[in-house]
């Protein structure tokens, strides 16, 4: 028994938040099957570094387009099973193609359609992470409630961090992939006008404009504009050494649960319900969102612009909540 290799691939392609949420599954496959568990991960390129450092994790397998780029390389691993946490044609085609034993969850897309087109909440109240579990629970594997995993390494620090920030910072992660997941820039500047402690503005390359317009417009002189200037695992690291993360629903939110940190989450067009809040205990993060609308959520995505065009989801909310709420997690 001792010789015996159970080989597992488990595929999620993207994003950054989704991949994260996975971690619980990779570490209790590999922690809960008998044998010698290899788990190998499916994943896009610009993805990888999410999950390299992953020490339950043997192989990494990337795509930048299709799965025919490692269909080959993969069938020559002789998976026992594949676990589907995307769930998506192309994640059912490599299944096909291996002629490996595929296990998956619900992804509960009627009960979403409902809530976002007739406002009518048949969801069950239980994240994402613990319906992940579904696709396991027949190789009797169980949550440990141990949480989510992101590992960094000593490359992964930055050092180059304003003086002004050495005794502490408040970390913002200004970005999401849609502009409804987003505060208006003029709530931005409000917020940091109204937080009296040194900021890190996070995010990526196509935040840094916006970053630039934050910190001209508002009186908190310590703010540092740290968007697109470093990877994903950097700007894991700066917030990992913050006080407090105030993110929108986005993917940097996930990675500030994994790392443990105390969140703020603000909620536009999309809503908590659909499973995706911060995977934590419930003393370690708020949730802000505007509950008064009955056109919330309008979408489980998101869009790049309000369709009733009042954006009254972000725009009705109080930054000094968000301020005070700074002060209870603190």
């Amino acid at each position: 028994m001792e010789n015996y290799t159970v080989k597992i691939l488990v595929v999620r392609y993207s994003s950054i938040g989704d991949i994260v949420l996975t971690t619980p599954i990779v570490r209790c496959l590999k922690q809960q099957l008998d044998g010698n568990v290899e788990i190998h991960y499916l994943t896009k390129k610009s993805y990888r570094s999410l999950v390299e450092n992953n020490p339950y994790i043997t192989k990494v397998h990337t795509i930048e387009k299709n799965n025919s780029e490692v269909a080959e390389q993969l069938k020559n691993e002789g998976f026992h099973y594949i676990i589907d946490l995307h769930k998506n044609l192309r994640s059912k085609s490599i299944s096909r193609k291996l002629g490996t034993l595929r296990f998956t969850f619900d992804k509960l897309n009627i009960k979403k359609w409902l809530l976002t087109n007739f406002k009518i909440n048949t969801l069950p109240d239980i994240h994402i992470v613990d319906r992940y579990f579904e696709a396991v629970k027949p190789l009797g594997v169980e949550n440990d409630g141990k949480g989510l995993d992101f590992f960094l390494t000593d490359n992964d620090k930055v050092i180059n961090l304003p003086e002004t920030h050495n005794n502490g910072y408040v970390t913002i992660a200004i970005g999401a992939q849609f502009a409804t997941k987003c505060l208006p820039t003029s709530k931005l500047v409000e917020l940091c006008t109204l937080i009296q402690q040194p900021i890190i503005l996070a995010g990526g390359k196509e935040d840094e404009q916006k970053a630039n317009e934050i910190i001209s417009h508002s009186s908190n002189q310590n703010i540092y504009n740290a968007c697109g200037k470093y990877s994903i695992n950097q700007s894991a690291f700066i917030i990992k050494n913050s006080q407090i993360l105030i993110t929108h629903d986005t993917g940097l939110m996930h990675i500030g649960a994994a790392l443990g940190v105390n969140i703020i989450s603000i909620w536009g067009n999309t809503v908590p319900a659909f499973g995706m809040y911060p995977y934590l205990p419930k003393e370690k993060y708020v949730v802000i969102e505007n509950n008064n609308l009955n056109c919330r959520p309008c979408s489980k995505i998101g869009y790049d612009a309000c369709p009733k065009k009042h954006f009254k989801c972000m725009n009705d909310l109080r930054m000094q909540e968000v301020v005070e709420k700074t002060k209870v997690l603190s």
